[in-house]
């Protein structure tokens, strides 16, 4: 089987999600994983599909019949336990006032260590008490199993006390 991962994005309207459901069943394809949103009236998202190998360029072919409806592009993928062998799960959520810079800023600290996030998921809400908008993420990144969790735990608190951030890893 192919792994291909789909990158789809389009004006948000009904049916999206089943148009390209159909298209991965029709080809003997199972939806194996995704993330998808729609985000100020565009729906987007991405999607890991696996294909039977003699179905791939059939299937690549049918995706062009969803522009219009959906743009999609396929990517050449790897099995999830190929990619996370030897790599662990690391979880940091910040909140704060929002203010320009936090995810450059937090998303450096990761690449400072030479490391991959694997979901970035962030939104803005309205302060419960003190009025004004806070900017709220969770950031999954992965570590090689023989990179020390705690070098990288302590520069992401000194990172949240620096930008004044509350910061929690698991």
């Amino acid at each position: 089987m192919a792994h291909l991962v789909l990158t789809v994005v389009g004006d948000d309207r009904p049916g999206l999600v089943n148009a390209l459901a159909e298209q991965i069943a029709a080809h003997g394809g199972n939806w194996e994983r995704s993330e998808l949103a729609e985000l100020a009236g565009a729906f987007a998202g991405i999607v890991l599909v696996s294909i039977p190998d003699e179905r791939v360029e059939q299937f690549a072919a049918a995706l062009e019949g969803l522009e219009g409806m959906l743009r999609v592009t396929a990517h050449g993928g790897v099995a999830d336990a190929e990619a996370q062998a030897g790599e662990r799960l690391l979880e940091a959520t910040v909140l704060g006032n929002d203010r320009p810079g936090i995810v450059r800023d937090v998303s450096a600290a990761i690449a400072a260590h030479a490391l991959s996030i694997d979901t970035f998921r962030s939104r803005t809400l309205e302060a419960p008490m003190a009025g004004g908008t806070l900017f709220e993420a969770v950031v999954a990144f992965r570590l090689p199993v023989d990179t020390d969790a705690a070098r990288v735990t302590t520069a992401l608190e000194q990172l949240a006390g620096e930008i004044q951030v509350d910061l929690t890893v698991v």
